[in-house]
């Protein structure tokens, strides 16, 4: 894998079609490259930013170990599940809409109900449900629902005895990214 690939690009753009590692770029609907959609060396390869070498290396590494044998592993445990779950549900809330509709807040709501009854975890599941009645979604916009998020996430956190985050700085790590 190359640092500097050859960038394919499209008749009508110069837009990049295929990124560092081989995948095609995706782009959202406004045409820019969607982050939670693309690799990071690709996001960062299609927006203009170089990547560390470090990471060419250790994504290469990473696509080597998958290619051999990707369907041989283990279920995930509780830090595995538990990491790809706040990933996943922070991503997603910070595509909520800013000005949510009736069915949006409905389905927002009804995503996080779900999470509390059947969440892998029966203890954490749990616990969950018991925030969500101890602390109402909060539906009224994308800044709302990912302060709300936030706060849910260091409750666990400090269950876990792990550093809080500043939820101040959710649209950085969520979002918009650090530059």
């Amino acid at each position: 894998m190359s640092a500097t690939p050859e960038i394919q690009t499209t008749n009508k753009t110069l837009k990049p079609i295929v990124g560092v590692s081989g995948r095609t770029i995706v782009y959202d609907k406004d045409g820019k490259p969607c982050r939670a959609c693309n690799t990071l060396l690709d996001f960062q390869m299609a927006t203009g930013k170089k990547p560390k070498s470090d990471q060419i290396n250790q994504t290469s590494l990473v696509n080597k170990a998958i290619e051999k044998d990707e369907y041989r592993q283990d279920p995930p445990d509780v830090e595995v599940l538990g990491k790809s779950s706040w990933t996943f549900m922070h991503s997603l809330c910070a595509k909520y809409p800013e000005n949510p509709s009736p069915k949006d807040k409905n389905q927002i709501s009804t995503f996080f109900d779900m999470l509390g009854r059947m969440y892998p975890c029966d203890w954490c599941a749990e616990d969950f449900s018991q925030y969500l009645k101890d602390n109402k979604v909060d539906t009224s916009s994308n800044d709302g629902l990912n302060m709300w998020l936030c706060g849910a996430h260091n409750a666990v956190n400090v269950k876990l005895g792990k550093k809080e985050f500043d939820c101040q700085l959710w649209k950085k790590r969520w979002r918009d990214g650090w530059e």
